[in-house]
């Protein structure tokens, strides 16, 4: 296992690499997490394959230039990881925010993908109302800070599980302001990719949790409907938001039979 910093599009990317010699995947993390959701999948992928996980924009231990950005930048730090590490081509996959980035990497650079996993993400943007209450929230924190109250409601949203509802909101308590303003208007002002995802032409494999309320399983449907390289969804039962974070023993097998399908030789 190596870490280190790969200078990426102007931002010095964080990342974690598995090595070995087996086919690469790299795994994008979602909103207010890091590399070190994906611990649990690191463990049973390794070493039959390759898995690189990295900090994106305004997270963990990235060193970003503190500029706004769009999922479609993150794309492209995706797409340069690859070139730092010569992937020519890979199996490319997130949870929520990272679902939303490497599905625009998988449009910018399709020739490059081998196949997508996509964990708890969708197509679209939430509704009005729902983002005028996320809006609020950023407005909390930036105004009063990582309060016991909002974190408490954020951990709910995305993990639902006491142990690790702690151990995330204390890494919240040292997250940038700035940070939190950058990383927030790029969730809440993305654009919607429904009408290009029949661009997509890999496969993809999607798992969702059956307790998520952050995106509901209806508009994973709808992503999954409109992937043509998509089988059913993994329905991950009781798991909220980040799944392969609190449900790895749901989410690992299937994760490596498909790995193993779209990796054959």
């Amino acid at each position: 296992m190596t870490t280190g910093f790969a200078k990426v599009n102007g931002q010095e990317i964080f990342f974690k690499d598995s090595g070995g010699s087996g086919p690469a995947v790299i795994l994008a993390h979602g909103f207010l997490m890091d590399h070190s959701m994906f611990d649990a999948q690191v463990a049973a992928l390794s070493p039959e394959f390759r898995v690189i996980t990295w900090d994106e924009r305004g997270f963990g231990q990235t060193k970003w230039d503190g500029r706004d950005f769009t999922y479609w930048d993150s794309a492209r730090d995706c797409l340069g990881l690859m070139d730092y590490f010569k992937i020519q081509k890979c199996v490319i996959g997130g949870m929520s925010q990272g679902g939303f980035l490497t599905m625009r990497a998988a449009l910018t650079a399709p020739e490059r993908v081998t196949a997508l996993v996509l964990i708890d993400t969708a197509l679209d943007n939430d509704g009005p109302e729902v983002l005028v209450g996320y809006r609020m929230m950023v407005d909390t924190w930036v105004q009063h800070g990582p309060v016991p109250d909002l974190t408490g409601a954020i951990a709910n949203i995305i993990i639902a599980e006491p142990n690790e509802n702690a151990k995330w909101i204390a890494k919240w308590q040292h997250h940038p302001l700035e940070a939190v303003k950058a990383t927030s208007k790029c969730l809440l002002d993305r654009d919607d990719i429904t009408d290009r995802v029949g661009e997509i032409k890999c496969p993809a494999l999607i798992i969702h949790g059956t307790a998520d309320t952050a995106i509901s399983m209806e508009r994973a449907e709808k992503m999954r409907a409109g992937l043509v390289g998509a089988g059913p969804i993994v329905k991950i039962d009781g798991a909220a938001h980040a799944a392969n974070l609190t449900h790895p023993q749901l989410v690992n097998p299937p994760l490596i039979e498909f790995l193993r399908r779209v990796t054959a030789a």
